[in-house]
């Protein structure tokens, strides 16, 4: 067996996880260049060698957070310590990704969206930019998931 078939039995990259870094890519490509989404997805998807991903979450993904930018914008920069034009293409992208996912994808978990947005600004930002995605995020996620983040189901005990 080569080295490379051993590396990817032994870190087998899931579905999601995947559709997250190709809606990345996206994301990053419409930050710096303002191109169509359709057309930004129609070019994702004709790559060769993308790997498995589920394709119907990456659209999800990358579809709702062009559409809904600017409110995802608007509920990330709230909890910012500079402007959004400050943060790099990565960290803005992860961040509304991380944002789109706490704010319409009620049935994935918080610390779920947390989690894969930290793993995607580990593996693709600077050096401590998972420390920052994850602070912006937790502030997100305490807004917007409150009875979630507290662990309580909001039922009233008599």
């Amino acid at each position: 067996m080569s080295e490379e078939a051993v590396k990817a039995k032994a870190s087998p990259k899931n579905s999601r996880r995947r559709s997250r870094e190709l809606a990345l890519q996206g994301i990053y490509q419409w930050r710096l260049t303002s191109d169509d989404q359709e057309q930004i997805e129609k070019q994702i998807r004709a790559e060769k060698g993308m790997g498995r991903y589920d394709v119907e979450f990456f659209s999800k993904l990358l579809r709702g957070v062009l559409t809904q930018h600017a409110a995802l914008e608007t509920a990330v920069a709230m909890h910012l310590d500079r402007t959004l034009d400050e943060l790099s293409p990565i960290e803005f992208s992860v961040l509304l990704i991380g944002a789109y996912e706490l704010i319409y994808l009620s049935e994935i978990p918080y610390r779920v969206a947390i989690n894969e947005a930290v793993e995607l600004a580990k593996t693709f930002g600077g050096t401590d930019g998972h420390k920052f995605v994850n602070g912006v995020l937790d502030k997100v996620a305490a807004q917007v998931r409150a009875v979630e983040v507290r662990g309580d189901s909001g039922k009233i005990i008599v």
